[in-house]
């Protein structure tokens, strides 16, 4: 029995540990991609900076990107200034916006 199992089990091995059966890249699950924008990370400076997102924002929050104090919070993320006005940067339109950018993203 051990000269059936021999040829065998050293197969499996030969096979396990050639280069071209192991790639490091398959072994590791890859990570989902994160996008490339969002209302919780990306600093409105950006947004702003950025003419796909800029157009976006121009959409669902006009009233903020024409405001003449917009300079002022170029720092902090669109999430950040929902604490300070959450009446105009609601939720909904945090989530509408954030789906807007997984579109262009895919672009």
């Amino acid at each position: 029995m051990k000269r059936i199992l021999a040829p065998a089990l050293a197969a499996f091995i030969a096979a396990a540990v050639a280069p071209a059966a192991f790639s490091p890249a398959a072994a590791i699950p890859s990570e989902p991609s994160k996008p490339k924008y969002s209302t919780a990370e990306t600093p409105l400076g950006d947004l702003l900076d950025t003419p796909a997102t800029k157009a976006i924002l121009e959409k669902y929050l006009p009233e903020l990107v024409a405001n003449d104090q917009i300079e002022m919070a170029r720092g902090m993320t669109l999430k950040q200034l929902q604490n300070y006005a959450g009446d105009m940067i609601t939720e909904e339109k945090l989530h509408a916006i954030d789906e807007a950018f997984v579109k262009i993203a895919g672009q």
